[in-house]
């Protein structure tokens, strides 16, 4: 169905609204990672808490009850003294056992109404600690995104985005230098519990991405369902982040090129990739397993990028201790039995095989 100008330009500033918000409205649309505490276990811990109160206030009545008065009259029986002690704690106060003695007055106002302050607190407990969570939460925004430069953001975090996120830290990411953009809370909880940050939204929405601080990322990565989305997402991240290093997942390798010319720099192909694997698999499974060790930065081998070091410019990178696969030179990769690659040059960076050291127990 075509839109009228109408509902187009009234879209636009529903999406513009979004990243001109105050960072205080902007709770509940990003997550910063924080502790998770278990909701039955705050429950219980402030059920204990306002039963101590109550037993207190019980037991420092009872001790004094001599100094106080039932109009129904005789004495404090424990049954009077603990609904005495529940009509306090809740203010409900009925008037019909009241302190007249001056020890007893002054036990109610050093002790007794501290006590049905922390009932209260208590009781109020939850609505407190959302108010205190969405503070937290507010001042945590205000700081990241002021602070933000040079992070990651991936939009998608289903099962390739995820894997992304894990080669990241894999390679020693900061998990909060990474920002997570995705529609799905079950996604954006995983996310959170990773200590990333995630910001609640469609990636096709450039006031999304802005809040998601794009235009000052040093790479983003799209991993979105489908390629149609990929090729929105790509084109509103180019244009917001003209130097950002943009790598962006596909399924098919017919729609490479549409994400290139939108200003991908890298394209994987997720389809083609594991169906070659399992291909290779049927004939020749050690060689996927090389392949699985490669791509696996935790453990084994696996495929590194870095500087040459100064005695090395004007040798063979075929002649080195190190396994080296190619050599990048000006953004463009060249295979190490390539011409260009025969003598390596100043600025060069090699892209070779190191051996993962598996971190200390």
């Amino acid at each position: 169905m075509n839109r009228g100008p109408s509902q187009l330009f009234g879209r636009h500033q529903a999406e513009e609204e979004l990243s001109t918000r105050p960072d205080h409205a902007l709770v509940g649309v990003i997550r910063m990672p924080g502790t998770v505490t278990s909701p039955v276990r705050s429950i219980i811990r402030r059920i204990l808490g306002a039963m101590v109160a109550l037993a207190a206030t019980v037991a420092i009545v009872y001790i004094g009850r001599d100094g106080y008065k039932d109009s129904a009259g005789g004495e404090l029986s424990v049954l009077d003294v603990l609904y005495y002690a529940t009509v306090s704690l809740s203010t409900t106060g009925y008037g019909d056992i009241t302190p007249v003695t001056d020890q007893a007055r002054l036990v109610n106002v050093l002790i007794i109404t501290p006590l049905r302050v922390l009932f209260l607190i208590v009781l109020v407990g939850t609505t407190l600690e959302v108010l205190t969570e969405r503070s937290r939460q507010a001042f945590k925004i205000q700081r990241w995104r002021s602070k933000v430069r040079d992070h990651v953001v991936v939009i998608g975090y289903g099962t390739k985005g995820r894997s992304a996120v894990t080669a990241l830290l894999g390679e020693g990411a900061d998990p909060g230098r990474i920002v997570v953009v995705d529609t799905d809370r079950t996604s954006l909880e995983s996310a959170s519990a990773q200590g990333l940050v995630t910001v609640n939204g469609s990636g096709t929405r450039s006031d999304v991405l802005r809040v998601a601080g794009l235009p000052r990322a040093r790479a983003i990565v799209i991993a979105p369902a489908r390629d149609d989305t990929a090729v929105l997402v790509t084109l509103t991240a180019r244009e917001l982040a003209p130097k950002a290093q943009i790598v962006a997942a596909v399924r098919e390798a017919e729609n490479v090129h549409l994400l290139r010319q939108s200003g991908a720099d890298s394209v994987v192909v997720s389809s083609e990739t594991a169906g070659r694997l399992l291909g290779m698999a049927t004939s020749t499974p050690s060689v996927v397993e090389m392949f699985e060790d490669l791509l696996s930065p935790e453990v084994g081998l696996a495929i590194a990028e870095r500087e040459v070091a100064r005695q090395e410019v004007g040798g063979s990178p075929r002649h080195l201790s190190d396994i080296v696969l190619g050599v990048v030179r000006d953004g463009e990769l060249y295979r190490v039995d390539a011409p260009e690659a025969d003598a390596i040059e100043e600025g060069d960076r090699l892209l070779y095989v190191r051996k993962v050291t598996p971190p200390q127990t």
